[in-house]
């Protein structure tokens, strides 16, 4: 019989109310044992479903707490078995005590993630809706909320089975066609073959380009402002913060030290590092900053480029720009209140224009268009997340990689005219890791590690 478990469901620390939810056969067998209303009778006699005041009391018959209970049979419950969920005050002591009383008569300790497991494991959701359970939790904004619901609701799951029962169809006709020849089995050009397959990899390269988003909204932009010393830096992460938190002067080197805030613009969550100015110099903690500088651009996934509009570049500029060659950039020209003294023309001529914005952090010119080139930048030709399927998961991500390579590699078998059964095992490594993401063809230790990542409750 499947072990009971329990576990305090809502966050540690002072609250107005916690939760202690157990789920197994025995939940409501061990809740009759703790749980009685005023009346004397238990939470059994409610029926399911029934929101009950009463109180837990001990082994020796003292009450621990005032609680409401409610029982949710299986397989109507979040896990699909037997569910009790006892709502105490948010004390730490009177969950742990309550907590203790429930592995007392008979639950055991749950595991991280083990409520959220035996949902799956009872197919209550699959492992990509289990999964973005986890994303709810840890959204960074009211858009990576809009998504991981979506993926919770089956959103990528529904789109990756109908890829893969595209796929598996052509497998189906394929190895009819090879394991009965003698049969009179409509026989399958290497062309149809191929447009099949072409479908597929197209379905893979449109959740694919859409990972980028995706992780964004689940990490946040990993974003480096950089720029020589007094250009603007400090000033634009003022402006975008609406609130003075760098310290702003004329006098160059003004920041030694990498400052990092969060925050969202229009949806989106960055991760905002202001750096230290990139150029020579002999002070020895001001040397710290700029190499401190370097390799935080070396990691950011999008580098802001401040110059100042009013000079001409400098050679620390020209350096600056190269360093950003081949990486996500934009280049924001500074203080186009005052003449404009940079060649506009070769720099977008060497960057693009799309690239280049002229702004000033002094009257806030030009910071719509900066937040508008930002969304285009994540969001993509979408402008937003409210339409198509995203990637939230690195996992993910990774599955639809070696499913694209597969693809390509039978792809490459149909050109060539390789014989059927070559093709079909292309193929099927392909629908087995697209089905590595819904949980279909995934391997106990890779359940057992995904789920192991939870948070204890869920």
């Amino acid at each position: 019989m499947e072990d009971t478990i329990s576990a305090v469901a809502t966050a540690l620390g002072e609250g107005a109310v916690g939760i202690i939810r157990i789920s197994g056969p025995r939940s409501l067998e061990i809740a009759d044992k703790i749980f009685i209303t005023p009346k004397g009778r238990l939470l059994g006699s409610y029926g399911s479903r029934h929101m009950v005041y009463g109180n837990i009391k001990d082994i020796k018959e003292n009450i621990v707490d005032e609680v409401l209970g409610v029982f949710m049979p299986g397989p109507h419950s979040y896990t699909g078995e037997d569910v009790v969920e006892i709502q105490c005050h948010g004390g730490i002591q009177s969950l742990q005590t309550i907590l203790r009383l429930t592995f007392a008569m008979g639950a055991r300790p749950a595991e991280p993630g083990e409520f959220t497991k035996r949902a799956f494991l009872n197919g209550r959701m699959d492992l990509a809706q289990a999964e973005a359970v986890m994303n709810i939790i840890k959204a960074r904004s009211q858009e990576a909320l809009k998504l991981a619901l979506r993926q919770q609701k089956g959103q990528l799951s529904d789109e990756i089975r109908h890829i893969r029962g595209e796929l598996k169809d052509v497998i189906v006709h394929l190895e009819a066609i090879i394991d009965y020849p003698e049969e009179d089995i409509e026989e399958l050009t290497f062309k149809e073959v191929q447009d099949c397959i072409f479908i597929g990899l197209n379905a893979v390269n449109n959740l694919l380009a859409k990972a980028h988003t995706g992780k964004i909204m689940r990490e946040g932009l990993l974003t480096a402002i950089v720029g020589r010393p007094n250009v603007g830096k400090s000033s634009l992460l003022n402006c975008l913060l609406k609130e003075e938190r760098a310290i702003v002067s004329e006098v160059p080197g003004t920041t030694r030290d990498v400052i990092q805030e969060q925050m969202l613009i229009e949806g989106v969550p960055l991760i905002l590092t202001d750096t230290a100015g990139i150029h020579k110099t002999e002070d020895f903690v001001e040397s710290i900053g700029v190499e401190k500088t370097k390799a935080i651009l070396a990691d950011a996934e999008l580098a802001i480029v401040v110059l100042d509009g009013s000079e001409q570049l400098r050679m620390e500029d020209k350096e600056i720009l190269s360093s950003i060659e081949g990486r996500e950039h934009v280049i924001i020209v500074n203080k186009g209140d005052l003449p404009c003294l940079v060649d506009m023309k070769a720099l977008e001529a060497k960057f693009g224009p799309q690239n280049i914005l002229t702004l000033s952090v002094k009257t806030a010119q030009g910071v719509e268009e900066f937040v508008q080139w930002l969304k285009n930048f994540v969001y993509g030709a979408e402008g937003s997340v409210e339409k198509g399927v995203f990637v939230q998961n690195a996992r993910h991500e990774q599955l639809l990689l070696a499913t694209k390579k597969s693809l390509k590699d039978a792809l490459h078998a149909t050109e060539k005219q390789i014989p059927y059964d070559c093709i079909v095992i292309d193929l099927r490594n392909a629908i087995d890791n697209l089905g590595a993401i819904t949980g279909e063809t995934v391997q106990d230790e890779i359940i057992n590690e995904i789920f192991a990542r939870f948070c204890l409750g869920k």
